[in-house]
């Protein structure tokens, strides 16, 4: 029986992760620690009092109007979904079907996948040997001419600082782009900015085609919370808002958020912690006979070696997780870890042999 179900769909591929168990778990970039107990403890307490028989705001407004606070930004321009990578499909409804998706290559996998499952034209744009952005082929790419059966416009993806590199872009070159994008939706994704100090708000402020993005899964410790939000201007936040499913956050998520966001030391304290941490680390893997490791600005390094599969599976034989990356191009042999406590980050130094 053929299902009635989208070619777009039926050729997909799967989202690319398979869960594994092990002792350490460095393979997701989440953050090394958990939501503080005492903040825990007052999650649940507000909870209880909550009512749970009523539905939540129509368009996550208690939190919006937290983020606005924390951010400096209109609370009209803010807009909270479950999750940013829920952010990534709706900016391409909202100006890509039957139009264009750019971006670079490699990257974070979702850009792509929901660019093809949705219809729209993709371009991606390969990511020079060190890599850096090639913004003179990024702007060639979004002047260009469409693809057949696409229309002009759409969508500009940049991550900033980038994974799965964890390399920074010039806020000269987002310059540069947002001017030649300036007929596209121009996103950069700072999912990871916490931990580089870059902050494109000042860009997006200035222009209304561009649109941050923004997570608490990363620097706030809430990946399970499943929460992120866009920073765009009023107008634009306004038709997005229209593509995102009415009373979609939860009490619980909402009230997640409002505790953190009341309690931004706890943040700003493991992003500091994290640093240390990443550089440590770093400098022990130079000393490797054969890997290469990379700088980074996110929480997680990129590490170049003979063999990914080998290195994977060493590692994971020593109960240390990490991520491969040599299914992309032009990180064949890299493997990804996550920056973990200073005993999770001693335990992958001694399965690495360091």
């Amino acid at each position: 029986m053929t299902l009635p179900i989208r070619d777009a769909v039926l050729s997909s591929p799967d989202y690319p992760f398979v869960p594994i168990d092990a002792r350490i778990k460095l393979d997701q970039n989440e953050s090394a620690e958990d939501f503080p107990a005492p903040l825990k403890a007052l999650v649940l307490e507000r909870l209880a009092q909550a009512h749970w028989h009523r539905y939540t705001d129509l368009n996550a407004e208690a939190i919006s109007a937290a983020i606005a606070r924390h951010e400096d930004w209109s609370p009209a321009g803010v807009v909270v979904t479950t999750g940013s990578n829920v952010l990534i499909a709706l900016l391409i409804q909202l100006a890509a079907l039957d139009r264009r998706v750019v971006t670079v290559t490699p990257n974070f996998a979702l850009y792509g996948l929901d660019a093809r499952l949705l219809g729209a034209s993709l371009t991606e744009v390969p990511l020079r040997p060190d890599f850096s952005m090639d913004v003179s082929a990024l702007v060639e790419a979004i002047k260009g001419e469409p693809m057949s059966g696409a229309h002009g416009g759409g969508v500009v993806y940049l991550p900033q600082p980038h994974a799965p590199t964890g390399s920074i872009a010039a806020i000269a070159d987002l310059e540069k782009l947002s001017t030649a994008s300036s007929q596209w939706l121009m996103v950069i994704d700072e999912a990871y900015h916490q931990f580089a100090g870059t902050d494109a708000k000042a860009l997006a402020r200035g222009l209304p085609h561009v649109v941050l993005l923004r997570t608490f899964s990363k620097a706030w410790g809430l990946a399970g919370a499943r929460l992120g939000y866009a920073l765009a201007s009023d107008d634009v936040a306004r038709q997005l808002r229209k593509l995102a499913p009415p009373f979609a956050v939860s009490v619980m998520q909402t009230i997640a958020a409002q505790v953190a966001l009341e309690n931004p030391g706890y943040m700003k304290d493991r992003v500091e912690r994290t640093i240390q941490e990443r550089e440590r680390v770093r400098l022990a893997l130079k000393r490797h006979p054969s890997w290469e490791v990379f700088p980074s600005s996110a929480n997680f390094l990129l590490i170049r070696t003979p063999d990914a599969s080998r290195a994977h599976a060493e590692l994971l034989s020593a109960g240390v997780l990490v991520r491969r990356q040599d299914a992309y191009a032009g990180l064949e042999g890299c493997i990804r870890v996550t920056v973990g406590s200073r005993e999770e980050n001693d335990a992958f130094l001694r399965a690495a042999g360091l």
